[in-house]
């Protein structure tokens, strides 16, 4: 199948999304449905490892919940992820962070270098202004007479 074909097709579904890195520190804003209610919730965590092109690209989050290492991996460009918040940016020499694994405790999850920075995929809507028309309003002279 033509390549070309495939990317018209694909590029509605993509979503704008801030450039992930392995390594940062991620909000994941997740869509839950319980019955016929639908909720959000946050899965907070270090990439480990993205996989994946396009469409099919996928991203390996790990957390410490309760002292055991829970991972999620999610489409990043999926109708389930709302929303993706970079909460710190941390400085990797490799691609898949596998080795977090094997550790526990405060260092399951440490990371070199982390920088404090905040990206998100919301997008900031422009504020209309408001045309304040000032009017000079000249006071009624009273006619002396």
């Amino acid at each position: 199948m033509d390549n070309n074909l495939l990317n018209k097709i694909e590029q509605d579904s993509y979503k704008k999304r801030p450039d992930v890195k392995v390594g940062d520190s991620v909000k994941l804003h997740l869509k839950i449905k319980e019955g016929s209610k639908e909720r959000t919730q946050i899965f907070q965590g270090v990439v480990i490892s993205i996989k994946g092109t396009g469409l099919s690209k996928n991203i390996v989050v790990r957390k410490i919940s309760y002292g055991i290492g829970v991972e999620k991996i999610v489409p990043l460009h999926s109708p389930v992820l709302s929303k993706i918040e970079i909460v710190k940016r941390g400085s990797v020499r490799r691609a898949k962070l596998f080795y977090l694994r094997k550790r526990v405790g405060r260092r399951a999850l440490k990371v070199n270098n982390l920088k404090d920075i905040y990206m998100t995929d919301e997008e900031d809507l422009p504020v209309e202004a408001e045309v304040v028309s000032e009017e000079v309003v000249e006071p009624a002279k009273k006619e002396e007479e």
